[in-house]
């Protein structure tokens, strides 16, 4: 079986999108990539009982080349981070994870930007643009998103959810997971009065010592 790793893979994080309230039913989707094919979650397909061959493989050109099931109709944002974004820092774009949290989503409707709450923001960049809305699964939608990410490694869909990418699902999660945090912060604090905001300064500061970050 072809992309074995990658298709495991896309199964246990499918799962964990579910386990940690990413997402419901069959809403949201990942890829992983590795050289020229995508190893991406079946579109209408539950992630309790998602197996590895049920995980369709496609090229960067859309085409199925292994597994019986439809790709996620959300296919062409996937396709379009591999294929156009760039990360900031130029590191490999191997994961695509794309979320309906409850918080992001929320957030999406009331800003263009989400707010420097904190500075854990800088996992996806100087700051997380809001994507403008377009119909899911639509050229017009990646369009959208990709404006969105320029310079960044995530963003908000208006009125939809969020996109994040990175060098593995690993990376590409969490940093979904630190997005959808920020913006349960915000809007927590936002309920309770008007929250003090950093500096865009300390932002850019913070994504600069992020760039150093960890066992390197």
């Amino acid at each position: 079986m072809i992309l074995a790793k990658e298709r495991l893979a896309v199964c246990e994080f499918a799962r964990r999108m579910t386990a940690d309230g990413l997402v419901v039913g069959t809403s949201g989707n990942l890829s992983a990539r590795q050289g020229e094919l995508i190893a991406v979650t079946p579109t209408g397909v539950g992630y309790a009982g998602l197996r590895p061959e049920d995980v369709p493989v496609v090229r960067l050109d859309g085409e199925v080349v292994d597994g019986s099931l439809k790709p996620t109709s959300e296919l062409p944002m996937h396709l379009a981070v591999y294929r156009q974004a760039a990360d900031p820092d130029g590191e490999a774009i191997s994961a695509v994870v794309h979320t309906h949290s409850v918080h992001a989503t929320a957030v999406s409707t009331l800003v263009t930007e989400v707010p420097p709450i904190h500075y854990m923001l800088a996992a996806i960049g100087p700051t997380a643009r809001v994507a403008s809305y377009a119909t899911y699964g639509t050229e017009e939608l990646a369009k959208a998103m990709l404006e969105a990410l320029d310079g960044r490694r995530g963003c908000l869909l208006a009125n939809h959810g969020t996109t994040t990418f990175g060098d593995s699902l690993d990376s590409a999660y969490s940093r979904a997971r630190q997005l959808e945090w920020v913006c349960q912060v915000w809007l927590t604090a936002r309920a309770a009065g008007t929250p003090n905001l950093l500096p865009p300064a300390e932002i850019e500061h913070v994504v600069e010592k992020l760039r150093g970050y960890g066992q390197r």
